[in-house]
């Protein structure tokens, strides 16, 4: 690789999981001699010098969305609403780019749109597949039309994603749990009074104050850091590495920084679209890892459950995020750059 490749990397809007990504990977990137430059409807962080990631930041194309017409095209594509200036001036920035940058590929994370419009472009295409039901006509495209794709999961974990034709899922490759921190960081707290973390998350699918202080209230005997809505940590680790147990929802990121922390966690999915921690968390009560997962916030059985967890073996997270998935996926890219 020299220093004059670019790669480009489109990072979704919604929620944190997809930018923590796109950092994480991307500096991983640059260090082998790539320019990476991200392309997002989100503003380029505060805390993110201008010297290392490029950043194109796109036109909205989600407001308005109640008007929107004909949105899926014939239900063919996730969100292409006609006549809608925020989408044309996206797609015109995102096309000038491809043309002007020329990269010797994109990194959809993810978008079937951007995937297909770079592939229209000439540019082949890396596109990051998520779990749940990817058997949709939007998914079906442009998953299809990606030279490549990777899943964020081990590869014993062969039920994370449904739905993918033949031809697709043999280009697919498990890279392992993707996490911001490195498993041989970890150490456990002390011995003491027993600690709990709740992961509430952020988006719709947290948890509210009134939950999460009923929830405590029914802990007697263990410490409850509540991370969450008024109670935002950016970075977890240090909490996660003195818990006990550890309840999270079941998305990507969070289940990988618990499980590179090496903590027995509680699992309760949230409704996603295409039940994507549904299939997370069917995957994990499948296999041997140490979660157990309930559908909500245990009742009065909470200490109970809590304590069962305790007493799984939080080093068997270890066949979830060995800390090589970003080797691997630089590895990925690495054979796409160079025509393997």
């Amino acid at each position: 690789m020299t220093s004059r490749l670019t790669v480009g990397y489109y990072v979704h809007h919604q929620g944190l999981g997809h930018l923590q990504r796109a950092r994480n990977l991307g500096d991983r990137l640059r260090a082998t001699g790539l320019e990476v430059v991200v392309l997002s409807s989100l503003p380029r962080p505060a805390d993110l010098d201008e010297s290392t990631l490029g950043w194109v930041e796109l036109p909205r194309d989600d407001e308005d969305a109640a008007t929107a017409v004909d949105a899926t095209a014939h239900g063919r594509l996730h969100w292409v609403p006609r006549h809608h200036d925020g989408l044309r001036r996206r797609m015109s920035l995102l096309s000038r780019w491809l043309d002007e940058a020329r990269p010797s590929l994109l990194i959809s994370d993810v978008s079937q749109e951007v995937a297909l419009l770079s592939r229209l472009h000439g540019v082949p295409v890396l596109s990051v597949v998520l779990p749940g039901d990817r058997g949709d006509r939007p998914h079906q495209l442009g998953l299809g039309v990606s030279d490549r794709l990777v899943g964020f999961w081990p590869a014993t974990a062969t039920s994370m994603v449904s739905g993918l034709p033949a031809t697709a899922a043999s280009r697919l490759v498990a890279l392992g749990g993707l996490s911001r921190y490195a498993p041989a960081e970890a150490a456990r707290a002390p011995a003491g009074r027993r600690r709990v973390v709740v992961m509430a998350g952020r988006g719709g699918d947290a948890w509210t104050p009134r939950e999460l202080d009923d929830f405590g209230a029914r802990l007697e005997g263990w410490s409850v850091t509540a991370l969450g809505p008024g109670h935002w940590v950016d970075d977890p680790w240090q909490e996660l590495c003195a818990a006990d147990v550890v309840v999270t929802r079941a998305g990507q990121s969070s289940v990988a920084e618990v499980a590179a922390s090496r903590t027995p966690a509680v699992v309760i999915p949230a409704p996603r679209p295409h039940l994507e921690q549904a299939h997370t968390a069917a995957q994990l009560a499948s296999g041997s890892w140490p979660a157990l997962v309930l559908e909500d916030l245990p009742g009065p059985q909470a200490p109970q459950v809590l304590a069962a967890a305790a007493q799984l073996d939080g080093e068997a997270w270890d066949s979830w995020c060995d800390g090589r998935a970003g080797d691997r996926f630089v590895e990925v890219v690495a054979a796409m750059v160079e025509g393997r």
